[in-house]
């Protein structure tokens, strides 16, 4: 697959004229396109690809952070606190 460089911006505006456009730009040229209100970023519409990419990424940080907080509970001697006694103390 071939991405764009950069990122295209379009007004809110004329995004609302050209919707089927724009999200073919994305969806099938690759192109993430920034909407803008008075030349201020609000959101992008980007390709599924990246979506995927980003929330995969999240994913592995999320993940690396409870690794971490496992290990500081371990060599502190802590437990995890099992999810069933967590929702009874919530009310769950």
């Amino acid at each position: 697959m071939v991405y764009k460089i950069g990122m295209t911006k379009v007004s809110t505006a004329a995004a609302r004229k050209r919707f089927s456009d724009v999200v073919n730009r994305a969806s099938y040229g690759k192109e993430r396109v920034a909407l803008t209100r008075y030349g201020h970023t609000l959101a992008a519409i980007v390709p599924a690809e990246d979506l995927d990419l980003l929330e995969a990424m999240e994913d592995r940080i999320d993940a690396d952070d409870a690794r971490k907080v496992l290990a500081d509970m371990k060599a502190k001697g802590e437990k995890p606190i099992p999810l069933a006694k967590l929702k009874k103390q919530l009310g769950l």
